[in-house]
């Protein structure tokens, strides 16, 4: 085999071993941007998390393939007008006894999740997994939750446990739409994550006097 041979056959593997790197930068940018778009703020806390997108990626693709596999169902209609209800006599419940409301609420989120399909063993696996569906308001379940945890040792005041219920709230009214295929980042969610970010900053400012 002659020089000139070789160096075409050089050639043609570098090309090809070019083309497998631009094809394989392509498909990672594609992941990550589907990610990145499916998972919104989910995605960034995961990368503030592990200070690695990979691992946060993978973390979160093993997240869409462990809930593909629980087969989440919608509600019907009798169990979406009964868990409403529900919920209605949480909220009228808190005027009276806001603590007592606000374990109520987070019975009832729990019910929905395993009523919907969901396996809840945990409070971090819970919230993992909503997650995939719920990424809007899934970092609101996480405030409530812990809001919840300091309401049962005594040291969560009304107006925390007022913004839990607006929290849960959020997450209870996607948990009840009718699939979880359909559930649209809405701009209530959205706009109950800033509710989120402003109690973050001012545990007293701009709190809303009812929970209606």
């Amino acid at each position: 085999m002659d020089s000139h041979t070789l160096t075409i056959i050089g050639i043609t593997f570098a090309i090809c071993a070019l083309l497998g790197v631009c094809i394989w930068i392509a498909v990672d940018q594609m992941r990550s941007r589907r990610l990145r778009k499916h998972f919104g703020p989910e995605y960034d806390r995961m990368i503030r998390r592990t200070h690695d997108r990979n691992l946060a990626e993978a973390e979160l693709q093993n997240r869409e393939q462990r809930v593909k596999k629980y087969g989440i169902v919608p509600l019907s209609e009798h169990d979406r007008i009964n868990y409403q209800r529900s919920w209605d006599q949480v909220q009228h419940r808190f005027v009276d006894d806001p603590s007592g409301a606000t374990r109520e609420a987070d019975e009832l989120i729990i019910g929905v999740m395993e009523k919907r399909g969901y396996p809840v063993k945990g409070f971090e696996q819970a919230a993992a997994d909503l997650s995939v569906d719920h990424p809007f308001v899934v970092e609101n379940y996480r405030s409530a939750t812990a809001i919840a945890e300091r309401n049962r040792r005594g040291e969560a005041g009304t107006e925390d446990l007022r913004h839990a219920l607006i929290y849960y709230r959020a997450l209870f009214h996607e948990l009840l739409l009718a699939s979880s295929s359909d559930v649209p980042h809405s701009a209530s969610a959205t706009a109950t994550s800033g509710e989120q970010s402003r109690h973050t900053r001012n545990n007293r400012g701009g709190v809303p006097h009812d929970v209606r």
